[in-house]
């Protein structure tokens, strides 16, 4: 919050110079909708006024457009696989000026030393970096993290001018049926948010979930559901990411009447997407290429999204805001050529102008601790010939669920090529227990070799899917030595490999490199066959046991319906 100032109330009457006029600019008004000609004038790093006004310094805009700067609701930058200046450098020249970070996945991993890394790396950056505090660390008791979170460990870091509430309540179970532990983090919010996470609630329950105070959610799947939340007054966070992508589903729910109360966020987002297609600015195109009105689109991508969370400051292009901004030359296909962030140029073209914080490349411990491998730890012993199957689907969280034929060989069930009837495997890899959970999945494709990775939703055990056990062996065994990260086996060799030594989640490489070796990883595993379009970002989510309807943790097989665990074999 900006402290009231002599100063910024000269500049805004003229009665001193401006430090920077924006001239002939289209400016639009995401309150009142209009878009007129003006110029814009900045005070340190305040927009003080429109019209004539002496300055230090001009800028002719030409007659493009300028907007406010875009707000991501919702994003986990852990899933860039990027350190938060690397995030930076990914989004700001796309646009967007501030995030909503939830950090969960860091702190799944980490604890409060994860929360602390992504506030100590987001300063000197030209980002807002606002935070949601962790609300399920661990996320469920289905599974085992590498740390635990209640509300006492949470509420000093209240105190924080960057935190705004409480993240995704993805325990909705326990909000619910009142669990005690769940119930005391909803009692140290007081006038902050809560965000919430309730995929496919409804009627009794849904109304139970928004009486805890729960005020958002971005896990809308049907245009039934979202308007059964915006009736309820809950924020609907329209998702577009890498893994799931909302947005064609859930639009024509977004009207006149309640677009206000929509916003846009990308939750969990890879380079690649980052670099090829963008990142709030890409949602913006996509949602006025489906027939949202621009202005409109605008609005749900600043405005919106800042007075949900009481961001009383950002958002907007008028007096008394910070001067974050961005230009562009056409409505019908915006493309950010300018971004300013507290009044400074930061990017041009889609080229970053500032200078990359210098810091420690990993400035957290190292987090594979997986038990001494004796060889036999994903060999499966056969039951009986059926199992409970997880059926993947693109660009969605939700898994269906089927009964399948397993491949047996000499009493062991194995991936069946013919079938698609894959092997999965999660293990722990924080406190060395050994535990392993056994799973078949069927929509993969993969026809040879193991993929494998650290990043698994939300504890981030180490998940691994393959045809052959002794590929599934080599990848876990090749993710221990490199501190985490991702990996590609086929015949016992390692084909490609990323590596994550920042809690296994995050590279410390520029995202340059981070970007060119994922794509490496993603045609290395087509080459074994693979169908999916991100198979990696797929993987992570199979041993998320929030989100309907199979799924593996490292304790075993979870009917996320039932919210425990079912034998595999029936």
């Amino acid at each position: 919050m900006k402290k009231i100032s002599k100063s910024l109330i000269q500049a805004s009457r003229g009665d001193i110079p401006c430090d920077l006029l924006l001239q002939n600019a289209k400016v639009i008004n995401v309150f009142t909708g209009e878009i007129y000609e003006s110029s814009v004038a900045v005070w340190d790093k305040f927009i003080v006024g429109f019209g004539d006004y002496e300055a230090k310094e001009y800028c002719d805009l030409e007659g493009k457009y300028l907007a406010p700067g875009f707000i991501d609701g919702h994003v986990h930058i852990e899933s860039s696989m990027l350190t938060v200046p690397q995030f930076a450098r990914a989004i700001v020249p796309h646009g967007t000026t501030s995030i909503i970070a939830d950090p969960h996945e860091i702190a799944n991993v980490m604890g409060y030393d994860g929360i602390r890394y992504v506030l100590e790396t987001s300063k000197y950056n030209p980002l807002n970096v606002f935070i949601m505090l962790p609300s399920c660390v661990p996320a469920t008791h289905l599974e085992t993290s590498g740390a635990e979170l209640r509300a006492f460990d949470l509420y000093p870091y209240f105190k924080e001018k960057w935190v705004l509430g409480l993240g995704e309540m993805m325990n909705f179970p326990g909000v619910i049926h009142c669990d005690p532990d769940v119930l005391d983090k909803l009692k140290i919010i007081h006038d902050k948010r809560i965000d919430g996470h309730a995929p496919g609630v409804s009627g009794k329950d849904l109304y139970a979930y928004v009486s805890s105070g729960v005020t958002s959610d971005h896990e809308c799947t049907t245009v039934e559901e979202a308007r059964d939340k915006l009736r309820l007054g809950m924020q609907l966070m329209i998702r577009e990411g890498t893994a799931a992508r909302n947005l064609t589903t859930l639009l024509p729910v977004v009207t006149e009447r309640n677009s206000h109360n929509c916003s846009f966020v990308t939750d969990d987002r890879h380079p690649c997407d980052l670099v090829s297609e963008g990142h709030i600015d890409y949602i913006v195109r996509e949602a006025i290429r489906q027939g949202l009105a621009p202005v409109t689109a605008i609005q749900m991508a600043t405005i919106n999204t800042a007075k949900h969370f009481m961001l009383n400051e950002l958002g907007a292009v008028a007096p008394g805001y910070y001067a974050d901004m961005i230009t562009f030359d056409s409505l019908e296909d915006i493309q950010v050529d300018r971004v300013f962030k507290n009044g400074k140029l930061v990017s041009e073209n889609g080229k970053s102008l500032w200078k990359i914080p210098e810091q420690r490349r990993n400035m957290l411990r190292g987090s594979v601790n997986i038990k001494w491998l004796e060889g036999n730890e994903f060999k499966l012993k056969a039951e009986t010939s059926k199992v409970k199957t997880i059926n993947v689907e693109e660009a969605s969280l939700f898994t269906a669920s089927s009964i399948e034929e397993v491949k047996i060989d000499n009493g062991l069930a194995v991936s069946s090529v013919e079938n698609d009837l894959l092997k999965l495997a999660v293990m722990e890899r924080h406190r060395a227990t050994g535990n392993v959970g056994f799973g078949f999945v069927k929509g993969f494709g993969l026809k040879s070799g193991a993929l494998a990775t650290t990043i698994a939703h939300d504890s981030h055990n180490i998940i691994v899917i393959g045809v052959d056990d002794k590929d599934i062996m080599e990848a876990v065994i090749h993710l221990n030595k490199i501190g985490g990260g991702m990996v590609v086996c086929d015949k016992g060799e390692v084909v490609c490999d990323l590596a994550l030594p920042v809690g296994g989640l995050m590279s410390d490489e520029p995202l340059e490199d981070v970007n060119r070796q994922m794509n490496k990883m993603i045609e290395a595993s087509r080459d074994l066959g693979c169908v999916m379009k991100d198979p990696f970002m797929t993987l992570s989510f199979l041993a998320l046991p929030v989100i309907p309807e199979l799924k593996l943790t490292d304790l075993g097989l979870v009917d996320v319906n039932l919210f425990k665990h079912v034998p595999l074999f029936v």
